[in-house]
């Protein structure tokens, strides 16, 4: 663990962003520190090593679903560099799953921006309540799985006004309510979740 982290942190030598991700990547799931999470850490080194070296400004680059897409060959190229020192096969691979969850990334901002702006153009047409309705519709934007109380707080707005807000929106057909409970409620935002879900053709 000491050696990759002076490879991440540029010692001896500086590395190219893409370059340091695939090869940290590798040598963290190779070292598997942890009883549990190591897939799950080894993943997340990938965005956070672009945010730090400046190419992301959020670590919002998933390459989760194009290595379960392609899991087979994923696990046989680690198992080679561990083996063989087969790395070029290994960067190949790695520059293709970072170019699709790049791709993928973009697609769904694209497609977030225009349900956004289609669902607000909606919301307007509600008359004198649109202006609360559209608070309540940014909070649910911004958190597409929520609770009422976490909607007041970030609305600043009554419990009960942002109830009478999310009818409006089930009845556009905006959010739903998911548990069928009379107390605490959890909304989802339904067609912004099949953007997030959607997976790299």
């Amino acid at each position: 663990m000491g050696a990759l982290g002076n490879f991440l942190n540029d010692v001896p030598a500086r590395h190219s962003p893409l370059f340091k991700a695939a090869l940290a990547h590798a040598q963290f799931e190779t070292i598997h520190p942890y009883l549990d999470g190591n897939g799950r850490l080894g993943r997340l080194l990938v965005p956070l090593i672009f945010v730090r070296e400046g190419l992301l400004l959020e670590p919002l680059l998933y390459v989760s679903l194009y290595l379960r897409r392609h899991r087979d060959t994923y696990y046989r190229l680690l198992q080679s560099t561990r083996l063989d020192g087969d790395w070029e096969e290994w960067l190949l691979f790695f520059a293709t799953a970072v170019e699709s969850a790049a791709r993928q990334a973009v697609a769904a901002v694209r497609a977030l921006n225009a349900l956004g702006a289609t669902d607000r153009e909606r919301i307007r047409s509600l008359g004198r309540v649109a202006s609360s309705c559209l608070h309540v519709y940014d909070a649910m934007f911004a958190r597409p799985v929520s609770r009422i109380g976490g909607i007041a707080k970030l609305t600043k707005q009554s419990n009960n006004t942002v109830i009478r807000m999310l009818e409006h929106l089930q009845e556009l057909g905006v959010v739903e309510e998911v548990t069928g409970n009379r107390r605490n409620r959890v909304y989802r935002y339904p067609a912004y979740l099949e953007i997030l879900g959607r997976e790299d053709d």
